[in-house]
């Protein structure tokens, strides 16, 4: 799996920032990238998957290094509890779930909703889904995101694992490019690896062709 870096992520942003790639909301007047500039971010970045500038394994001490501190004791409970409760007020009707194990919270996102198939790029009609959840990340901003992407297993195993990568990376650097902190956000293809129903059915592979976000506390 490729790593792109953030330096590489905010220059291409910077690209299109002030190369007129913008919009302002007009309910708080903040500048943030228009659905078009996105779609070109994404494609320059070619689908690699986004890991910031560091590895998975290295965020936790890059994010306390740099200022953002961690969670601990009965906070993260806490903390993670408001995270849920915004997510699921937010997300109601559109298709996500979300699951709570432990500490962590899941968003199943259904591949039918998410992209066409064969297709990395987003579903124009899942960016209001999508901005719901940045709203909520950029609200809790101790929590590392890991994007992964699932398919069924119909078709070549390497094709599959390549555009697992690819959905995971489109959604990853969705969120990067509408303000979430890139060194939060880790993207992962499984390709048909992990399976959660039957790929003998319809219904079973239409289950297995998700993305998934796992939110986790920053501790320390």
């Amino acid at each position: 799996m490729r790593i792109i870096s953030l330096s590489l992520v905010v220059f291409v942003a910077a690209l299109f920032l002030f190369g007129g790639g913008c919009t302002t909301d007009p309910y708080t007047g903040e500048k943030k990238l228009s659905k078009a500039a996105i779609g070109g971010l994404i494609g320059t970045a070619g689908g690699a998957a986004v890991g910031a500038a560091v590895s998975k394994d290295k965020r936790k001490g890059a994010l306390i290094g740099a200022g953002i501190g961690g969670l601990s004791g009965t906070g993260v409970g806490y903390y993670m509890d408001r995270q849920e409760e915004k997510l699921r007020q937010r997300l109601q009707g559109s298709g996500v779930s979300v699951t709570r194990q432990g500490d962590n919270l899941i968003l199943n996102m259904p591949g039918n909703i998410t992209f066409a198939t064969n297709s990395a790029d987003i579903n124009a009609g899942f960016f209001d889904v999508l901005n719901s959840v940045v709203l909520v990340l950029k609200e809790f901003d101790k929590t590392l995101i890991d994007v992964y992407g699932h398919t069924d297993s119909v078709g070549a195993d390497a094709y599959n694992q390549t555009l697992s990568e690819r959905r995971a990376a489109s959604v990853g650097q969705y969120l990067i490019g509408q303000g979430v902190d890139g060194r939060r956000v880790y993207t992962q293809g499984f390709g048909e690896t992990s399976p959660v129903a039957s790929n003998d059915t319809d219904a079973g592979r239409q289950q297995n062709r998700r993305v998934e976000l796992q939110l986790a506390p920053l501790t320390q």
